[in-house]
């Protein structure tokens, strides 16, 4: 009796408790164990198919059913797990089937979802259409197919059998560690290759690559053209284009787009494939000038080392600059850039210019020597230093020419960092003008709260504005105050407040997480135990959902390992042992875990 590929799909309700949790399981494994048959005298296998993305993130919790179920009936002995791999092995197959060809789970008409305007989508648009399918497919099929004998034929000079390199390829995208490529190129190289010609090499297995990504199923699976799933693959297809035309030199990128524009969008603000490519397609392509421009824009908000790492890119930072003029701050320099998946590196010389909020302009070009160099950071400090930011503005133009930047040219990432710093003055002053309605006006809410007469919009925004702003603070504060936070609650029960639970449940989620780290690194601390137990009562005194499944396994891990030393030291007579295993039961009780 063996069971096969198992998902459940199955509910699981948000707020389930943990005997309920136990129930599900249990059920979930004695409706798998009756799907075997009794009376059958062979060796049976059940298999059961369903979304991954239903354990947990569909249904909340339904990992642990899951977990649960696999645990139960392997602890019991009442089947066992396994894969098809391992089943056939040991019970090797007695007759031959054939399998229907071209049939899939989701497409009632074979594989046509994912090439043609079948009728199948993901519903919700009725006056939609997937007729850009087809013209996607053809676009990709011929860039595909276009670049196949370029590959084979400039890989033959540097790969034994390009086909089966390529395959292999998937060894280094596991590991990329020195070790693991130097044993690739054991393997698959014509000889010893040089650094451009292993950079040429990585350059042609990535082309293949991508050109295999930008079949990727849920591209098709969809509405429309312009969703970020379709968006995807064509930047897939936009990163065979980039390598195609630094390996062959050819206009890859411009025929593609021809056949593209073919791809007509249901949104008529997207237009076509060729539009929805320039949009954002095109400014997503990297190369190491931008990622130069990432890391001079992004060094004027954070501190960067002399080694630094962005992504997949080293930095090395040679020169860096930096200086006020006034509230403008300018840095110029030059570093150089590597990638961790090619090894391709360039120098590249920079300059930026930060005007205050979001208003940052920036150059990026390939280092043309010390003496270039030289001559454009003393024009550009100079004249930064003068206030002349006008003339600043044109040498980046004179020294970068049309490679330039702004925040927009940020890694999305950074980017939100950083407009999160830029923000910050400008929320804080917000914030004070608020306070200063809430704190004038207070006397008048509450008057008019008495008499049950409904605030006017502006005075309940700002209510709801102050309320959310001081528990969010009081919420991730390391020092919580239980008293201010229950006041803060009786004001939005007295005031009727819109709490933003989403963001208020993940900062407390986020204070509970940090809290639990210090309690495992420190697991002596009777204070830290202590803090522990006042933060999971307020977890569960707050009008909104927390999630503490992280808090609740990593005190599990604790409670079978440390848990049971102190417990036999409490029965030893240890009197320290004895209020710290009462202090962590305590804790346990308050996130509903049966301490044994």
């Amino acid at each position: 009796r063996k069971i096969a590929i198992i998902f459940y799909d199955g509910p699981v309700s948000r707020s389930v408790a943990f005997e309920q949790l136990l129930k599900n399981g249990k059920e979930f494994a004695g409706r798998l164990l009756g799907l075997f048959s009794d009376q059958c005298k062979h060796p049976q296998i059940v298999n059961i198919a369903t979304d991954g993305e239903t354990y947990g993130h569909h249904h909340s919790y339904g990992d642990m059913a899951l977990a649960y179920a696999i645990n139960y009936i392997e602890s019991n002995h009442l089947a066992k797990i396994t894969n098809y791999g391992e089943f056939l092995a040991k019970h090797p197959p007695t007759h031959q089937v054939e399998i229907i060809e071209n049939t899939s789970w989701s497409c009632s008409h074979g594989v046509e979802r994912w090439w043609k305007d079948c009728g199948c989508n993901s519903g919700g648009h009725p006056g939609w259409n997937q007729s850009w399918r087809t013209p996607l497919r053809e676009s990709m099929d011929w860039l595909r197919d276009d670049i196949a004998p370029k590959y084979e034929e400039k890989a033959r000079a540097l790969l034994k059998e390009p086909w089966n390199a390529r395959n292999g390829y998937i060894s280094v995208i596991l590991d990329r560690s020195p070790q693991n490529i130097k044993r690739f190129w054991d393997e698959h190289a014509t000889k010893g290759l040089n650094q451009s010609e292993k950079i040429t090499a990585l350059k042609l297995l990535e082309l293949q690559r991508h050109a295999m990504l930008m079949y990727t199923s849920c591209g098709w699976f969809f509405n429309e053209l312009s969703g970020i799933e379709t968006v995807q693959v064509i930047q897939y297809a936009g990163r065979v284009t980039q390598l195609a035309e630094e390996l062959f030199g050819n206009s890859t990128e411009k025929h593609f787009l021809e056949r593209l524009e073919a791809a007509k969008s249901n949104l008529p603000e997207n237009g076509n494939g060729r539009l929805i490519y320039e949009k954002w397609v095109k400014p997503a392509i990297v190369d190491l000038q931008k990622v130069a421009a990432h890391y001079a824009i992004s060094s004027l908000f954070e501190d960067y080392g002399e080694i630094s790492k962005i992504y997949c890119y080293d930095i090395d930072a040679q020169d860096n600059q930096k200086g006020d003029c006034g509230k403008t701050r300018i840095a110029v320099g030059r570093a150089k850039v590597t990638s961790q998946i090619t090894g391709e590196s360039q120098i590249v010389s920079f300059g930026v210019l930060h005007f205050g909020d979001h208003n940052v302009s920036s150059g990026a070009r390939e280092y043309r020597g010390e003496e270039a160099y030289s001559d454009m950071l003393n024009e550009m400090i100079n004249t930064c230093s003068t206030g002349d930011f006008p003339a600043a503005i044109r040498l980046l133009d004179k020294h970068f020419g049309t490679s330039t930047y702004s925040l927009k040219s940020l890694f999305r990432d950074e980017q939100q960092k950083v407009l999160g710093r830029v923000l910050e003055s400008t929320l804080a002053d917000v914030e004070a003008a608020y306070r200063q309605v809430y704190k004038a006006n207070y006397p008048l809410v509450r008057f008019l709260t008495d008499l049950d007469n409904p605030l006017p919009r502006a005075l309940q925004a700002t209510i709801e504005f102050i309320i959310n702003t001081d528990l969010r603070r009081s919420l991730s504060s390391n020092t919580l105050n239980i008293n201010t936070i229950q006041k803060i609650l009786n004001d939005v029960k007295l005031w009727d407040i819109h709490l933003d639970t989403a963001g208020l449940g993940y900062i407390f989620r986020q204070t509970l997480e940090k809290k639990i780290a210090e309690l495992v690194s420190k697991p002596e601390d009777q204070a830290i135990i202590t803090q522990m137990v006042i933060l999971v009562e307020i977890a569960n005194s707050l009008p909104f959902y927390v999630e503490v499944a992280v808090v609740q396994n990593m005190y599990y891990q604790m409670m079978k390992t440390l848990y049971r030393e102190w417990d036999k030291k409490a029965k030893d007579g240890d009197e320290t042992a004895r209020n710290r295993v009462s202090k962590f039961t305590e804790l346990g009780e308050k996130l509903a875990i049966k301490v044994t």
